[in-house]
């Protein structure tokens, strides 16, 4: 039998079983976006709450609570009543890589989260100024260990410093981390050619590569992007397993009751399955995970954490 709190939250959240119109008087989903306004996060979430609220009956507000790398957002949710009413749009930030960037993190993601469902990855792009001479990922290597180069990322602990680091450590080079504060003066600067290259997400790094200023070399994901399907993936050409991308995934507050949870994972589903909703995400750049279910997001954040953690742990790597 269900216990107390389970039959509150799911009475509270009886919308969730008829998705029509909100329902009058319903309590706001509320989904938490723990970064700024505008960004490829923000827009996506955005998109999502929009056709989440259509499914469950209810209004779901945007709530964008930014800072510390996206953990002021993360924190928030995880403290926030197990009721189903507060949902963290999270990213590998906050669900795995920060813990171990950021040493006084107050909330444990394995401990303070019930995870719902992955969204998927976007990958990052490889990308070198127009004059590299390097027509490939194996290229670059040879011309790294014959000169000095150097890639800029968008900080200190960002996911684009982290590829970097990754590659270093797979590829046995030694190319130089230039932090920049934010993608744009980075990608600057490899325009102006400052620095060799860059790992930035593939939707930013389409409109200089369009112009030919910059070249791409590969793909982060094990599997090619729909955005750039010619070009081949970074593992494709000579680093087998390299996989270096940010993940999207739905979580509540540790504690909430299954029922809620799996309700909103069930309309989570529907709502991604929809032809225009995966056209929206195809034209992020995002590459929609295959199994949207718990177990699966569980399965990602503890694989990705064990990734980082050695990333980061030999290349030394501190948040700015």
């Amino acid at each position: 039998m269900m216990d107390r709190r389970t039959l509150m939250a799911a009475a509270s959240l009886g919308a969730l079983a008829r998705p029509a119109r909100a329902q009058p008087g319903a309590r706001p989903v509320t989904l938490v976006v723990p970064f700024s306004p505008g960004g490829p996060t923000d827009l996506i979430a955005r998109r999502l709450a929009a056709s989440l609220g259509e499914g469950l009956g209810q209004t779901v507000v945007v709530e964008n609570r930014a800072g510390a790398g996206g953990n002021i957002g993360a924190e928030f949710v995880a403290r926030s009543a197990p009721d189903g009413h507060t949902i963290l749009f999270g990213t590998s930030g906050p669900l795995t890589i920060n813990r171990m960037l950021y040493p006084g993190q107050s909330y444990d993601p394995a401990k303070d989260f019930t995870p719902v469902a992955p969204l998927g990855r976007i990958p990052n792009v490889l990308a070198v100024n127009a004059n590299v001479p390097a027509g490939n990922v194996q290229d670059l290597i040879v011309l790294s260990k014959r000169e000095r180069l150097a890639f800029g990322s968008s900080g200190n602990g960002a996911s684009s410093h982290l590829a970097g680091a990754l590659f270093n450590s797979m590829a046995g080079t030694s190319i130089e981390h230039i932090p920049y504060r934010g993608t744009g003066p980075a990608l600057n600067d490899l325009v102006a050619g400052h620095v060799a290259m860059v790992f930035t997400d593939v939707l930013t790094a389409l409109p200089h590569l369009q112009g030919g200023r910059v070249r791409a070399l590969g793909i982060t994901t094990a599997e090619r992007s729909a955005v750039l399907p010619d070009l081949p993936t970074v593992a494709e050409q000579g680093l087998p397993g390299y996989d270096a991308s940010v993940f999207f995934g739905l979580v509540l507050a540790a504690g909430t009751p299954e029922p809620v949870r799996e309700r909103l994972r069930a309309v989570f589903a529907t709502t991604i399955a929809q032809p225009e909703m995966q056209r929206f995400l195809e034209n992020q750049g995002m590459q929609v995970a295959p199994e949207l279910t718990p177990a699966a997001l569980t399965a990602l954040m503890a694989s990705e954490t064990a990734r980082w953690a050695r990333v980061i742990r030999e290349a030394k790597v501190k948040a700015d």
